[in-house]
């Protein structure tokens, strides 16, 4: 029986593109369960992934993994960085928070993070990676897929939005992408056991 890989999110779109890009890795990938609730104290994307895989995996006594993303937006020194997810209620409200505070700054470059971490059951953190995604912010959101900022990050080299992007092209080039491209190796470095 493969052994049990806790997906340390409450976030589905984030669950989804985990499972796509692990599957057939030899362990069963499942999301985390609604009741257990890691406070984001971190001070960096780093710190958050290793707080969230390490609680998570201590109270459920299985491997975790988990990850903090976010965008940095050079004319906002950084921001929303990670309080990515708290700059508003809802996508929706994130985007316009964003486009207000950009104005007509002409100077849009921004880059998405992701941090991920694995934990093994005793809370121990056995693996990290960092993957960047570099793009700029449009003046208005442009396309249906993904979620939260992806309507309007565009990645020139592609002249699309994460938004625009098939699934399996945003799979291929994402910050997340990167970071489990980055981290895939290292799970060799260590046998997840049930």
């Amino acid at each position: 029986m493969n052994p049990n890989l806790i997906i340390a999110s409450s976030n589905y779109g984030k669950v989804v593109e985990f499972q796509s890009y692990l599957s057939g890795q030899g362990f069963q990938l499942l999301p985390k369960p609604d009741e257990i609730d890691v406070e984001e104290t971190g001070d960096s994307f780093l710190a958050n992934a290793h707080l969230k895989a390490s609680q998570v995996a201590l109270a459920t006594g299985e491997w975790a993994i988990a990850d903090d993303s976010g965008l940095e937006v050079n004319a906002l020194n950084g921001s929303p960085g990670i309080y990515s997810a708290r700059y508003g209620e809802n996508d929706a409200e994130r985007i316009d928070r964003l486009l207000f505070e950009l104005g007509n700054e002409l100077d849009r470059q921004a880059q998405f993070v992701c941090a991920i971490a694995v934990a093994s059951p005793d809370g121990s953190i056995v693996a990290d990676a960092i993957g960047i995604c570099a793009g700029e912010i449009l003046l208005a959101p442009r396309g249906e897929q993904g979620f939260g900022y992806d309507p309007v990050f565009y990645v020139p080299e592609y002249a699309l939005t994460f938004a625009q992007m098939t699934p399996d092209l945003k799979a291929k080039i994402s910050h997340r992408a990167k970071a489990l491209e980055l981290l895939r190796p290292k799970f060799t470095s260590f046998q997840l056991t049930s």
